[in-house]
């Protein structure tokens, strides 16, 4: 299972969000470059970061910021945020971008995702399933849908998505503990590769995670509080 350290991005800095509320900001680093550098030295198997400002814009904002961090990296880089047209993918995978991580437009527009998965294949698309209690959330958590997780699930799976990020909002940046049960169901009732994310706060809950049988497990606020080490938590899984 691969441990994945985050980094959102808000007007140029790191920042942790408590349940997708902007107004609840905590300020981890001014210098993403640096942040990322260290999550690789620790053992991140993968970088995820999310450009909070274009998931609120519906653009990519940090282009640049995150353009630099994927030329210094050695480790793939996954990039989420505001992604809703052909366009935006196009853009964030031409600067070296492993995945994008698309959300909103896998409700508003499916087709659009179906185009990202022929045109890069598969394998460079990550659906992100953002729910609070069951339904799916969009526009950067501001508006519930009416999609439950597992309905969103089964769509992305009939045109070609073969990888979700499910989150749970109201353990996002809570410390409180992963959604175990929703974890292990898409594994055992979708044909899905799962990366589980929400509410990570020990190495403990890291390890629980193993036997729900998702692909990798996304770390945000957790590492930057100490609560979980990174290294510690890449050996414990390793």
């Amino acid at each position: 299972m691969e441990v994945i350290p985050a980094i959102d991005l808000k007007s140029g800095r790191c920042v942790r969000l408590f349940q997708g509320d902007f107004d609840q900001e905590t300020v981890f680093s001014d210098d993403p470059l640096a942040m990322a550098l260290q999550w690789q030295e620790q053992g991140g198997h993968r970088l995820h970061l999310v450009d909070l400002d274009g998931a609120v814009q519906g653009a990519p904002v940090h282009l640049k910021v995150i353009s630099a961090i994927v030329r210094a990296l050695d480790i793939p880089v996954q990039v989420g945020g505001g992604i809703r047209d052909l366009a935006a993918s196009d853009a964030w995978l031409e600067v070296g971008v492993d995945r994008v991580v698309i959300g909103t437009a896998a409700v508003r527009d499916p087709e659009m995702v179906q185009a990202v998965c022929r045109k890069h294949g598969s394998d460079r698309v990550v659906v992100s399933v953002d729910a609070k209690d069951g339904v799916v959330a969009l526009q950067g958590w501001k508006e519930s849908s009416t999609k439950t997780v597992f309905e969103l699930a089964e769509e992305m799976a009939q045109i070609g998505v073969v990888r979700i990020l499910y989150t749970d909002i109201s353990r996002d940046g809570a410390l409180t503990g992963p959604d175990f049960a929703t974890n292990a169901r898409l594994v055992n009732e979708t044909s899905l590769s799962i990366l589980a994310s929400g509410g990570v706060a020990s190495v403990e809950h890291i390890r629980e995670l193993v036997p729900t049988g998702v692909e990798g497990v996304i770390v945000g606020r957790a590492i930057y509080t100490g609560a979980v080490n990174l290294s510690e938590a890449v050996s414990a899984v390793a």
